[in-house]
């Protein structure tokens, strides 16, 4: 099972749009260009799709992951506004991936930056891992590490403690997937590794006490491949 994990697009509605450091949609299309040449099983979008909320940022994002020639499933980040992601393409908390199961968890807070899960995502998340012991892989938007990015940091995972208290009784989390952060990342906590991803567009700079923007670093997206309770994973870059 191989699945790619593609993060934060930051669309704007016109399609000429420019971020700081580049043009974003055309980021994303030269990305999934270079994703579908991975020949994926599965695509996974972590959030922040949208820059401006509207929906025909959703529009343009769904038009250029439908070039996709798998299956691919999105998650809203704190740019979002799910109630258009909705109306355009299902956003689903769980995926069978046969020996493996994906699960999303929702840590947005709306009009907030920053993530929380809350107590009732988090009875809902181990009412989920009960019912399932197959190796899982946990996929949010916001990190649930400390980064040593003063800035990112601030607008992070605020209840990240509470979070790791709960996947202390489930040892079938073996991995954690997250956007938000726009840089590539390889940490762990209980046993547990986590991954972050870099942007379809701008990359943060890393370590960074203030905003700041990486121009040395390129767009790219993670491969993840999945095998009996054991993983590959890396991160491609991409050529503009």
């Amino acid at each position: 099972m191989r699945l790619v994990q593609i993060t934060d697009c930051h669309l704007h509605a016109d399609p000429r749009a420019r971020s700081r450091a580049g043009f974003p949609l055309r980021q994303l299309e030269a990305v999934v260009a270079a994703a579908i040449g991975e020949r994926p099983d599965l695509v996974l979008v972590s959030g922040d799709i949208s820059q401006d909320e509207s929906a025909a940022s959703y529009e343009l994002a769904h038009g250029v992951l439908s070039r996709l020639n798998c299956p691919w499933y999105w998650l809203a980040g704190n740019h979002d506004q799910p109630q258009l992601m909705e109306a355009i393409k299902a956003i689903h908390g769980e995926v069978d991936l046969g020996g493996w199961r994906l699960l999303v968890l929702d840590t947005c807070v709306p009009g907030h930056a920053h993530g929380e899960v809350g107590e009732s995502r988090l009875a809902d998340l181990v009412e989920r891992l009960e019912a399932d012991d197959r190796p899982t892989l946990l996929v949010m938007h916001h990190p649930p590490l400390v980064l040593g990015s003063e800035w990112l940091d601030a607008i992070g995972l605020k209840d990240r403690d509470a979070l790791w208290q709960v996947l202390a009784d489930f040892p079938q989390v073996r991995m954690i997937l997250c956007g938000h952060i726009h840089q590539a990342l390889a940490g762990h906590r209980q046993g547990v590794v986590v991954y972050g991803t870099p942007s379809t567009t701008d990359q943060f700079l890393s370590g960074s006490a203030d905003f700041a923007i990486d121009e040395a670093s390129r767009p790219g997206y993670r491969i993840v491949d999945l095998t009996d309770g054991e993983w590959l994973t890396w991160v491609e870059r991409v050529d503009l």
